[in-house]
């Protein structure tokens, strides 16, 4: 699987992890905890870790040269 299956999937996992998070800050709501059995729940645990690696994971986004710029100068 190449980088861009990941970059999306992680992306994926942070955008349910950010509306997650939008939940419990306006409505006091945590759905994965309520989704999974509380916030101890082995199967919440295993999203939150989820999620977190993946926002590492997407950290080095930043970082990353552009694949597709070199593809441009090439036919520009």
């Amino acid at each position: 699987m190449n980088n861009s299956f990941w970059d999306k999937l992680c992306l994926t996992l942070l955008i349910i992890g950010g509306i997650n998070w939008g939940l419990v800050g306006i409505f006091e709501f945590d759905l994965v905890a309520w989704l999974f059995g509380g916030t101890t729940a082995l199967l919440s645990r295993a999203v939150y870790i989820l999620v977190a690696v993946s926002a590492v994971w997407c950290s080095t986004l930043l970082f990353r040269d552009n694949e597709h710029s070199d593809e441009i100068r090439t036919i520009g």
